[in-house]
């Protein structure tokens, strides 16, 4: 698997703090071991972000992502925030 980070996510993700970075970085690793893991929260979106999944950072911070490609597990984060900022 693949990750990749739109432009929009890098932008984002570099206003966060280093403790939420960091957080972040934790999760990622999880998630490139197992994306299903429990501790991800790894759920399906709707509305806005039909097609695209999000995993939790902290308890309010989660990270939007969805697959690049049908036939390959790649994905490609675009976004993350507070959950008030994201599902507005």
């Amino acid at each position: 698997m693949k990750v990749f980070f739109h432009k929009y996510f890098r932008k984002r993700h570099a206003k966060l703090s280093n403790k939420i970075k960091d957080k972040f970085d934790t999760q990622l690793e999880i998630f490139y071991e197992n994306l299903y893991d429990e501790r991800l929260n790894n759920h399906e979106l709707h509305g806005e972000y039909a097609n695209h999944k999000s995993i939790n950072v902290t308890g309010n911070i989660r990270a939007v992502y969805r697959k690049v490609d049908t036939t390959t597990d790649d994905v490609i984060f675009v976004d993350i925030g507070s959950h008030s900022e994201l599902y507005f």
